[in-house]
Order: C-alpha cells, then structure tokens, then sequence
C-alpha cells in the first residue's frame, strides 16, 4: 500500500495567488506572448507560469528576489510585469477577472475598501536629552 502512495506522481496544488482553469482561460488572450517572425532568441517562459509569479509577488508583498522556486526566475517574472504594466495588459487582464468574479456575484466593484495608517512627524528640530537624563544644553534644554 505505501509503494503505491511512494510511486504515485506529486501533482503541485494550486497556490493561493494562483489562477484557475476558467481565469487563465479568460486572460490568456490578453497576455500571449508574441513569437519573433524569424525565429530568433529564446523561448518564451510559460506565460501563466509568469503570471502566477506576479501575482504571488503582488499578493504576498514579497521581494522579486525572494520568489519560490516553483515559479520562472524572478528576473524573467519582473521584466515580463514591466512589459505587461507598460503595455497594458495587465490592467486589462486584471479588468478581466474582475468582471468574471463580478458577474458570479464573488466581487462587488462599486465598494471598496483602503487599509493605511498615517503617523505625524514632529515639528521642528528634535531636542534629545543624553544618555545620563540631564538635559543636553546646546539643544535649549528641552525633551522631544
């Protein structure tokens, strides 16, 4: 029985920035990437692989460098969101999905909701007391 468990094919489960079927399906289109008519340079890294990669990028808020090995180099993934970005893909195929979720009721677009936080900066120059609690003189005696 555990022979069985041991042989059988790992099948990697789908992340959770990862796309569906039925998302890839519908953004596919939008970013295909266009093969040179000659023939030359490298072969293109598998676009939703890519896409995944930005996406886990995106959601985690990791740095480029730090992405899974499961994904294309994170060289390729960046370059490719640059082009994406500049060329609007992205922002369509992200228009896509949020269509698609919209219309099976899973996303409402006319709310949303920003999370910050906001902290003041003091007032002119700060006045610091030394190490032993005495007011440092050549800053007017005062505490910040």
């Amino acid at each position: 029985m555990l022979e069985v468990l041991w042989s059988a094919p790992v099948w990697p489960m789908r992340g959770r920035w990862e796309l569906t079927d039925e998302q890839w399906e519908m953004v596919e289109p939008v970013l295909r990437f266009a093969v040179r008519a000659d023939g030359r340079g490298r072969p293109p890294q598998d676009a939703r692989a890519v896409l995944n990669g930005v996406l886990w990028i995106l959601g985690t808020g990791a740095q480029w460098r730090e992405l899974p090995a499961k994904y294309p180099p994170y060289q390729t993934c960046h370059r490719r969101f640059q082009q994406w970005v500049r060329t609007g893909q992205l922002e369509e195929a992200v228009r896509l999905l949020a269509q698609g979720l919209h219309e099976a009721g899973q996303l409402k677009l006319d709310e949303a909701f920003i999370e910050g936080s906001f902290a003041s900066a003091k007032k002119g120059p700060c006045r610091w007391a030394d190490q032993a609690g005495q007011r440092n003189e050549n800053h007017g005696g005062r505490r910040c």
